[in-house]
């Protein structure tokens, strides 16, 4: 668990990463080098979990690597589906990361939502949904490894 007291804003708890696959961890199915070393050093701070359509495939394979909890969607919409996993997981503990703009409905309620430019780019209804925006996933996840910087972007 990770708490997070934002001087003359709110304190957030965050007990759960949900993670969107390709344009933020991966690129055409393939993750990002340096991805695992920064989700080992946060799988004791809170649960992980990635969810994706699966584009690419190596969905799985990825979630098993990265040793977090896979959720494959369904086909259809993605949106309403990444939002029920945050929903499910309880919005005020989670932190979303993401890019698209299937990502946008969980970035807008999760606790924190951070968008990222995987080299996919970055949806406008992604980037207008998020508290936060990151030029990769390596500084979104480094965000989590050092609050402080979360503290200095959203202090009021």
């Amino acid at each position: 668990m990770l708490t997070i007291s934002i001087p003359d804003y709110r304190d957030i708890t965050l007990q759960h990463l949900v993670l969107d696959m390709n344009g933020a961890l991966a690129r055409d199915g393939i993750l990002l080098p340096g991805v695992k070393n920064l989700i080992a050093r946060l799988q004791p701070l809170m649960d992980i979990h990635l969810i994706t359509a699966d584009t690419h495939g190596g969905g799985r394979e990825a979630a098993q690597t990265l040793g977090v909890e896979f959720h494959k969607m369904a086909p259809g919409p993605g949106g309403p589906q990444k939002l029920a996993l945050v929903q499910k997981l309880g919005p005020e503990n989670v932190v979303a990361i993401g890019n698209g703009v299937n990502d946008a409905l969980m970035l807008k309620a999760a606790a924190l939502g951070i968008v990222v430019n995987g080299g996919e780019g970055a949806a406008i209804a992604a980037i207008l949904a998020a508290d936060i925006y990151a030029p990769n996933i390596l500084d979104a996840l480094a965000l989590l490894l050092h609050p402080d910087r979360i503290r200095a972007t959203l202090r009021r």
